[in-house]
């Protein structure tokens, strides 16, 4: 027996508005609301959907899971991103593997990382 993927769920304390704003940044739609307390997103043909559930208190520090997306011009979707409310973190290099990835964090303060799709195709 094989398990799959199915959804990626991130806490916050308010689930209506970070499962908007990243529904909007994947280009996807949010298809369930639940009063807001969970929150579901389908954000793009064969992704994962991700989940946005109601917390009072957040863990606080690092998140332990975090989301890796690519996007074919790296540069120009860091400044999206950021424009739209995200933060950038840091710029990360691998030099001898040529691969390059930027962390940000989403409004809540949940880090997600983003390469290019060719540097993301180059290591596997």
């Amino acid at each position: 027996m094989t398990i799959r993927l199915g959804m990626v769920t991130i806490d916050t304390t308010d689930a209506l508005a970070l499962g908007s704003w990243w529904a909007e940044q994947t280009g996807g739609s949010v298809v369930a609301e639940n009063d807001g307390w969970f929150v579901m997103v389908h954000a793009a043909e064969g992704s994962p959907l991700l989940g946005f559930q109601k917390v009072e208190d957040p863990t606080p520090g690092k998140n332990r899971v975090h989301l890796d997306l690519t996007a074919p011009d790296l540069d120009a979707e860091v400044a999206r991103l950021v424009a739209a409310g995200a933060a950038q973190v840091a710029d990360h290099t691998i030099e001898e593997a040529d691969f390059r990835w930027v962390t940000l964090s989403d409004p809540d303060g949940n880090l997600f990382c983003v390469s290019g799709a060719h540097e993301a195709e180059s290591l596997t």
